[in-house]
C-alpha cells in the first residue's frame, strides 16, 4: 500500500505542468562525449551554450550556431562573420538547459551581459578529468578509445587473464597437473 501511495504521489508531481524555468528529467542523462573541447567543464549535460561576449547560442546536440542576423534567426555550423575574431577556447559560455532558449534572448542577454570578457573560465579540452576524455578531440581521447575498445573485448582494468582465463588458475597443467604425479606414464 505505501508503494502505491508513494507511485501516486511520484506519478502526480510529475503530471503537474510547472511554470518554473527548472525542467525536472526522470534519469540521468550524460552527453559529455556530445560538447565540443572548448565547452565549458562541470556539467555531465548541457543542451545549449550562450556566448554573451558575442550573443551567439550554439546547440550541442546539432552542433550548430544559433545567432540573430538581419533580424532573423540563422542556424549554422560556423560562427557569424561578425565574431571571426572570436576566440571561443577563452570565452566564457553558460550552460542553458532549455528548449530554443534563444527565443528568451533579451532573458539571456541581460542575465549574463556580466559575464562579457571573462576569460577564467576552465575548457574540456585543458580539462584532467577522465570523465571528459570521451569528447573528440581532447588529448587523451585516443586513449581514452583504446582503453573502452580494450574493455569491452574483456581486457580492460579488470584483466580477466589472471583469474578466468585458461591459462590462468583453472588450467589443467597447474594444480591439477595430469603430467605430475597422477601421470600414468610417470608411474606405470
Amino acid at each position: 500500500m505505501k508503494r502505491i501511495l508513494l507511485f501516486s504521489f511520484l506519478l502526480m508531481g510529475w503530471m503537474i505542468p510547472s511554470t518554473s524555468d527548472a525542467q525536472i528529467k526522470l534519469g540521468i542523462s550524460f552527453n559529455i562525449g556530445n560538447q565540443p573541447v572548448w565547452g565549458p567543464v562541470g556539467y555531465d549535460y548541457a543542451e545549449y551554450y550562450y556566448m554573451p561576449d558575442i550573443d551567439v547560442y550554439y546547440n550541442v546536440s546539432q552542433r550548430q550556431y544559433i545567432y540573430l542576423q538581419s533580424g532573423r534567426w540563422r542556424f549554422s555550423s560556423s560562427l557569424p562573420y561578425r565574431a571571426r575574431n572570436y576566440n571561443i577556447y577563452s570565452g566564457h559560455k553558460v550552460v542553458i538547459n532549455e528548449s530554443r532558449p534563444y527565443l528568451r534572448n533579451n532573458y539571456y542577454k541581460q542575465q549574463y551581459a556580466n559575464y562579457k570578457g571573462d576569460r577564467s573560465q576552465p575548457i574540456i579540452r585543458d580539462s584532467r578529468e577522465r570523465k571528459y576524455f570521451e569528447s573528440k578531440g581532447h588529448p587523451e581521447h585516443r586513449e581514452w578509445q583504446r582503453e573502452e575498445q580494450r574493455k569491452s573485448r574483456g581486457q580492460g582494468n579488470d584483466n580477466r587473464r589472471g583469474n578466468d582465463n585458461k591459462k590462468g588458475n583453472d588450467n589443467k597443467r597447474g594444480d591439477d597437473n595430469r603430467r605430475g604425479n597422477d601421470n600414468k606414464k610417470g608411474n606405470g
